[in-house]
């Protein structure tokens, strides 16, 4: 696997923090029948039981936000991916579907409530950290253009920044031709259930992406 760690700076401003962090070789290709349903039903039970209010309230988002305000980050500017997708969700906005392993990472994050990153591997050059962007620090998010990412937690390798839990870089963006990943996990509640969701996470794969020497790990 991928050398991460977690940087001292960012545990000396939010010690309960940890990544579950998943790696394997995967086929990249439009989401079945199956795993559109689970989406879509997820949403549906979402969407029947939260209002827009709630959703800062469930301990996750709230951890999460609480963290980025630490940081020194406002969470309301620079929304946690999960936090969007729930927001989009409850507003009867929906959530688009591009193909089976943003689709997986989507139904994994909308129910546990965590952000995931999720990097192509041939991309990055190890070792990564998980840190504290600096105000010399930006990068193109996916959708979202140019990134400030000065007091965000990120991702960092040897050619510089690449994701965080509010966007994922352009440099690391999963394609069709991607074929091995590392999906993160990101948790500010500690390590609580994370293991949990990271072995929904290697099923998912396994069931519609066709994982293949797939190993996890919890970093902390």
């Amino acid at each position: 696997m991928i050398d991460i760690k977690i940087s001292e700076q960012l545990k000396l401003k939010w010690n309960d923090i940890a990544i579950g962090s998943v790696e394997a070789y995967i086929v990249v290709m439009p989401s079945n029948k199956l795993l559109i349903q689970r989406l879509d039903s997820a949403c549906e039970e979402l969407a029947s039981k939260l209002k827009v209010e709630d959703i800062s309230k469930l301990k996750v988002i709230h951890d999460s936000r609480k963290a980025y305000k630490t940081l020194g980050k406002d969470p309301a500017r620079y929304r946690l991916s999960s936090e969007a997708l729930l927001r989009r969700i409850v507003k009867e906005k929906g959530i688009y579907k591009i193909n089976n392993i943003v689709d997986i990472n989507n139904l994994i994050s909308i129910t546990s409530f965590y952000s995931i990153c999720a990097f192509d591997t041939s991309k990055i050059e190890p070792p990564v950290q998980f840190t504290i962007g600096t105000k010399e620090d930006e990068y193109f998010g996916i959708g979202r253009g140019l990134l400030n990412i000065e007091n965000l937690p990120v991702f960092e390798d040897q050619i510089g920044k690449f994701g965080s839990p509010t966007s994922d870089s352009e440099r690391v963006k999963i394609t069709d031709h991607t074929k091995q990943i590392s999906m993160n996990i990101i948790s500010f509640s500690g390590v609580n259930d994370l293991e949990i969701h990271v072995n929904k996470l290697l099923k998912n794969l396994t069931d519609f992406a066709n994982a293949k020497n797939v190993e996890s790990n919890i970093i902390v």
